[in-house]
């Protein structure tokens, strides 16, 4: 049967948005340590505002989407998020003093490190009966990202950095405009569930998938922060490294488009776990790759890693939400892998390349995660079997 068309505007409007979300995060986080270098701030103050973000996330996320489900205004609390971010992209190439860059950057994080999770809790509730396309709508987010990202830097190589800054805030405002679209789940009874957030997090099943988050927050920060010092280290030029970016952006455009078959195949979980083993075999060939281009080939396997966890971790998420919590049990999964994760990952990551060089950093971290791997799934298949629930939400 062909989806109506109503269905179809269903999932416009979260494709939409991801789209310029993420189109506006690759108009500026690539320069933004340029930003920081050209204002003469010392690698200690980089340093700060780089870790600070994930540190704030832990903490703003939860409040942030835990709010919206008590009050139900999800649309009022995203749409104000994306405002302050538009404020805070246009006074950023205003300022020169580390203080002020510095308050403004905790500033930012607390508002738009939950706008993700919004927009996952909204995508699932507007896709309805058709869950398992989440991937193909989260699909917007790296296609935007991945057009973004040449053309800011053309900008900024042609006009300046304060241009990255501008294309953001317009981004951001455009976002405003769409969040307004989106659509949020409601319970049928007797109002805000509160409390439900406490017992989710007392669930033995969902703090394992937690942990599983971390650790792929874990390994997404030794990707981002780490993989190109690991490329320098192997001898590749900048050209290099930009083909690996470009290698890695592609392979995710079919796990996402599939991810729909992946769901059903392995179910949510199952998917999960799937990833986080191909993250382990991705950082041990890291680790034994001698030359850029063994790393290039390696590097086609991002698609399964990344993009393959956050399909399942969302769809697991939404599946195991406590009535009318959709979108705090989205803010914790996205606090647990971009606030606790990254912060664990950024600085351990820190000090194993220092001390063991790149290849030597992705061989602890395999080693590491596929033993959380398995101690996870020790201690999964010995807790009682699983039973039904049903989250009773409709839609306004």
């Amino acid at each position: 049967m062909q989806p109506t068309p109503i269905l179809r505007t269903q999932k416009i409007w979260p494709f939409a948005f991801s789209f310029l979300f993420f189109a506006s995060i690759a108009s500026v986080s690539p320069f933004i340590v340029l930003y920081y270098r050209g204002l003469g701030f010392t690698g200690a103050q980089i340093g700060l505002l780089s870790s600070i973000s994930p540190l704030i996330t832990l903490f703003s996320v939860p409040l942030w989407t835990g709010l919206a489900d008590v009050t139900r205004r999800h649309r009022l609390i995203v749409g104000l998020a994306l405002l302050v971010g538009v404020v805070m992209m246009l006074l950023f190439p205003l300022l020169q003093a580390f203080a002020p860059v510095l308050l403004v950057s905790v500033l930012f994080s607390a508002f738009i490190a939950p706008v993700s999770s919004f927009a996952d809790s909204a995508t699932m509730v507007m896709l309805a009966d058709e869950k398992e396309m989440y991937g193909r709508v989260r699909l917007g987010g790296t296609i935007g990202y991945g057009l973004t990202a040449p053309i800011a830097g053309m900008f900024v190589q042609d006009y300046g950095l304060k241009w990255a800054f501008w294309a953001c805030a317009a981004l951001f405002l455009l976002a405003f405009i769409v969040s307004q679209k989106l659509v949020f789940g409601q319970v049928k009874a007797d109002g805000p569930a509160r409390g439900s957030a406490r017992a989710l997090l007392a669930n033995p099943r969902w703090l394992l998938f937690l942990t599983l988050a971390v650790a792929s927050g874990v390994a997404l920060a030794a990707i981002n922060t780490y993989f190109f010092p690991y490329m320098k280290e192997l001898g590749a030029q900048e050209s290099v490294m930009g083909l690996a970016l470009t290698l890695g952006t592609l392979s995710e455009i079919p796990v996402l488009f599939f991810g729909n078959r992946l769901v059903k195949r392995f179910r949510p979980y199952g998917l999960l776990v799937l990833a986080m083993l191909v993250t382990v075999v991705r950082f041990l060939l890291y680790a034994v790759s001698g030359t850029p281009n063994l790393a290039l080939v390696v590097q086609l396997l991002n698609g399964l890693t990344f993009p393959a966890m956050w399909v399942a971790g969302a769809t697991y998420a939404d599946e195991n939400a406590p009535a009318g919590m959709g979108t705090s049990a989205q803010g914790i999964f996205g606090a647990t892998v971009f606030g606790l994760g990254n912060a664990v990952g950024g600085f351990t990551g820190g000090l194993l390349l220092e001390s063991v060089g790149g290849r030597g950093l992705f061989l602890v971290f395999g080693v590491v995660l596929l033993a959380i791997v398995a101690l996870v799934t020790l201690i999964e298949r010995r807790l009682p079997a699983e039973q039904e629930t049903s989250p009773h939400v409709v839609v306004r």
